[in-house]
Formats: structure tokens, sequence, C-alpha cells
């Protein structure tokens, strides 16, 4: 068994800037990756905080709210954006490459739902800066690593943290990390969808344990959908592409974003432009496949060179386009998970001990939607905050028995071991493309009551079929089809609650869009949604919205 102070789960932004807030500590970092290959890499757009003097954090800490349909919590946005500027320029010393202004000021550029252009960028690759200055970071400071290990429980002694369950990719070892604090920075769980732009490791593995472990699970229903993936391959086309003026046209050639945002065009927060990508398509004026066009072409070679040389890269690399010369195809993808594990502003769950941060976390400073250039700067100033919080609860705790975590490495081990004697059976995948389908089609940006009822249903069956379901690989090094088996069980336990959360809400707020209800309802809904898993099954509750300043207003762009 391994020992130290704090665990921290997850090797991404928000992970390793916790891991930094507890340097010279006893903290080390379990990561399913290599740190350089999570998820906080593919961000490619931007990081926003109100850096100008004509900006103010008040401004930013508004469109947010708004661009959350109001769901956001407002203490916790506020924190946000305060600390904002302070966490970009925290980057920028320790030697991020921001794109600069001719006068050497940090670039920013618009996104949508912002009223300034406050989101600061490194050309289309943000993430990808990020994370490799972070990481060089928690290098210089010794910062111990467990790379390819995938957390497979949370454990508790009672009402506290204990510890947690890893198996090691590379040995197939099953072993425990005993800890006085736990983080997890797991990402989120895109990869329940079919067309996602999310990496394949994310499927959600973070919150489905703790979820199993008896922390609730906040507004799983509200799932955002990016208006722009490339079409065919559901690879991200960054927000930043039309925050330097890219413009989305139908199969007529049509600027169509002035039918639903005729005050801001192509710059309207996500939920409504991927909203009107679907309709234009669903009425028959997108092209044969399903896709609109996304231009660039009037932008001219040398801005598209300098500010989005990623994004023409992958066009010419995975569509054989240069968007110098032609129009990008691009449809709606899942992109982010604004529900996650429950957390306040301090990243405390309900479990003492247990913390949250980045996109596994719902800190609720995103609400029913995210603005583009949120999530970059989520994981930062929660990470730092996480870190904090652990080490100082750490500081005043004692580790819990080691029996504990002993326990629970046996109880995961017969379980694996069990997976790994069943050689018959369904194949795994069959199950899990299944579900993925299932999710696009009837729990996507556009729903209903029937379809979400039918969709829960198929759900539990496959839950019931993954009885059913054998290995056939019985190696233990790299047994990546007892990954996929693992990781299924959660995949079907966060589908699962993402329904019943999105039939229970009886309204249309941010991403969550019901058809058969299709206004937001303030006096009934204006609730934060909770999943507990129970003996007896998922139990849904409500607590209500954390307001401030800013009242619901009607959201118009």
């Amino acid at each position: 068994m391994f020992r130290h102070d704090i665990i921290i789960v997850g090797g991404g932004l928000a992970g390793l800037r916790a891991a930094l807030a507890i340097r010279g500590a006893d903290v080390a970092v379990i990561s399913r990756v290599h740190p350089l290959r999570s998820h906080s890499v593919a961000a490619q757009g931007g990081i926003n905080a109100a850096l100008s003097k004509t900006d103010r954090w008040e401004d930013h800490a508004f469109d947010t709210i708004k661009g959350s349909d109001y769901l956001a919590d407002q203490d916790a946005v506020a924190f946000l954006c305060q600390d904002a500027p302070a966490r970009i320029i925290e980057m920028e010393r320790w030697g991020t490459l921001f794109s600069r202004t001719d006068d050497g000021m940090i670039a920013q550029r618009p996104f949508g739902g912002a009223g300034y252009p406050r989101t600061a960028y490194a050309e289309d690759r943000t993430g990808h800066h990020l994370l490799h200055t972070i990481y060089e970071q928690a290098l210089k400071n010794g910062i111990m690593f467990y790379e390819e290990w995938l957390v497979t429980r949370l454990v508790a002694d009672g009402t506290k943290c204990a510890g947690v369950v890893g198996y090691n990719l590379k040995s197939g070892e099953v072993a425990g990390f005993q800890a006085k604090a736990v983080i997890f920075a797991t990402g989120g769980y895109g990869r329940v969808y079919r067309r996602s732009t999310n990496a394949i490791i994310n499927t959600g593995t973070g919150c489905a344990v703790a979820y199993r472990s008896g922390v609730p699970l906040e507004d799983m229903e509200m799932v955002q959908f990016h208006p722009t993936s490339l079409f065919g391959t559901n690879i991200l086309i960054t927000e930043g592409a039309r925050g330097e003026g890219g413009i989305l046209t139908n199969r007529d050639g049509e600027r169509f974003m002035k039918r639903y945002a005729p005050h801001v065009l192509d710059l309207a927060p996500r939920d409504i432009v991927a909203r009107a990508v679907m309709t234009e398509i669903s009425e028959g004026r997108g092209f044969d496949g399903g896709y609109v066009h996304l231009e660039l072409m009037h932008l001219g070679a040398d801005r598209i060179k300098e500010r989005l040389p990623g994004i023409r890269q992958i066009s010419m690399d995975f569509a054989n386009i240069d968007p110098i010369e032609e129009p990008i195809p691009v449809q709606p993808a899942q992109h982010y998970s604004m529900g996650g594990i429950g957390a306040n502003t301090g990243c405390e769950t309900a479990l003492s001990g247990f913390f949250a941060c980045g996109e596994c976390a719902c800190i609720s400073v995103h609400g029913a939607n995210r603005l583009g250039g949120n999530s970059l700067l989520e994981t930062l100033v929660f990470g730092k905050k996480a870190g904090e919080n652990a080490r100082s609860y750490a500081g005043s705790a004692d580790f819990r028995p080691p029996e504990v975590v002993d326990n629970a490495v046996t109880g995961e081990s017969q379980k694996i071991a069990a997976l790994l004697g069943r050689k018959d059976g369904e194949a795994y995948f069959t199950l899990r493309d299944e579900l993925r389908a299932l999710m696009d089609e009837k729990v996507g940006m556009f729903r209903d009551g029937k379809n979400l009822g039918d969709a829960l249903g198929a759900i539990r069956a496959l839950k019931a079929r993954f009885g059913n379901v054998g290995v056939r690989n019985s190696s233990r090094s790299f047994n990546q089809e007892l990954v996929g088996v693992i990781e299924l069980v959660g995949m079907l336990d966060l589908a699962e609650a993402i329904c019943i959360g999105a039939l229970a809400r009886t309204e249309s707020r941010g991403s969550h869009f019901r058809t058969d209800y299709p206004a937001r309802d303030d006096a009934n809904w204006l609730k934060h949604t909770l999943l507990t898993l129970t003996p007896s099954g998922p139990r849904i509750g409500y607590k209500p919205v954390v307001m401030t300043k800013f009242k619901p207003g009607v959201r118009q762009y």
C-alpha cells in the first residue's frame, strides 16, 4: 500500500495546479495517462479574465451568470472572476507564451456571450501551452507521479475519506493509496456520447467512482454541445475561429445566425449557436450528411496562419481542406460536462477530506451553459483552491485505519478477478456503442419526455445486460478490454443520472432544452439537481441556486 498525506487523482491542469498549491508537503498525483496526454491539452481558444483597464471582473461575472441561464452559483462565479487576472499573470510568469498585441500586452479575442474581448490565448493551442507550462513547474517542484493508474474506488471510513484504490494499467496490480485528503480532478464524461470532442479517456470514471461512494452528483442533465466540431471526426474547431471573425453559413450561403441572435450573430453563447446549427440541419438548410459551413477565407492567409494555425492543420490533416481557400464543414457535438461531483467554492464535497475541482466537479460556476474561455480558468482558480484547502485539512487530520484501505483493495481485486474470469458473453463495446448512440439520439440538444423515458428504460436494460459481458483478454498488462469494461460500469451509471435529471427538469434552461417544456421556469426550477446513489437506487434531490447581485432576466443576444 502507498501512503501520502494528500492524493490528487488527475494529471490535467486542475490536478497539477492543485499539486503546486501543496508543493513542499507530502503529495502525489495519480494519472490515467501521462499528464501531457490529459484532455486539458486539447483546449484551443483561450482563457478569460478582465485584464484590460476598460474591463471589470463584475462584467465578466455578469456575462458568466447570464450565459449560465442564471443557474450558476453567484458567489462561486464572483470568486472565479475576481481571481482570474492573477491566475493568468501567474501562468505568464511561469512561462506560458501567450499571443501578444503590437504593444506587447497579452492579446485577448472576443468569445461567445461576452460583452468584452477578454479571452487571452496562445494562438489556438492555449490548453497545450498552459499544460506544458504547469507540468514543467510540477517537475521543477518535485511533484511525485503515479502514471497509468486507473482509480476504481474512493475509500471512506464512515464520513471521512481514507484514500483510493487504483489499478496499474502496466502491471495489472491492484493497490491502495492511503491518504488524509483526496482531490479528484479527473475530467468530464463526454464519451458517454458518440459524437464528442472529448478525448477517449473522458469516460467520467472519477465522477462515477465518487457517485458509487455515496457522494452526490449535481446538475448532470446539463451537458454542453459545441456548435463547431469537424464533420466526420468531431474534432473541436475552436470558438476562437468565430472570435477572429469566422462566420457560419448554410447550404444557401446564408449567414443564418442573424435569425437566432441578431445582435451578436456567430458570437452568441454555445447553447444558442448549437441549437441554431441543428435547426438549420433538421429543417433542410444544412448539407447532406448533417453539417453547415464555417467560413474563414475572408480573414486572409496571414491572419489564419498567425491566429489559427492549429485549426488550419486539423482541417488539412483530417478533412483535406485548407480553410484559407475553402469553408470547414462543422456539426455540433458533445463538448463539456457542466454537471459533476457536487462541491462548494472551497472544492469540498459531502465526504469529509474529499475535494473535487475541474470538469469533474460541479462548483456551479457554469450553471446550465458554460461560456467559452471559462473552463481553462476554472481549472486554475479552483485547482489552486482545492490544493490549499486539502493541505489545510490534512494538516489537522489523521490517517484512517489502514485496514479500511486494505479491505477495499481486497474487494476491488476480487471484482477484477471475477471480470477476467468471464471469458464468454457479449463484447463490452457492443453495449458501449449502443449507449452512445442512444444518448446522441434521445438525450441530445433537443429533448422531450418520451425520448428521455425511453432512454432511461434502455439504459437500465443495458445495465442488466452488463452481467453477460465477457472479457476475452486475460492479460494483466495494458488490458484495454478490461479497462473498457471497468469504465463502462461508470458510463452506464452516469448516463442514467443524466436521464433522471433531464426527465425530472420540466423546463428549458441553457443546454437543457425540452421541446415539450420550451420555456424557462424560474418559479419551480431555479435550483440544482442532486443525484445520490443509495442501496435502493438513485435518489433525486434539489438545492437552491446561490443568488447575490444578479436577478434572473431575459436572456437575449
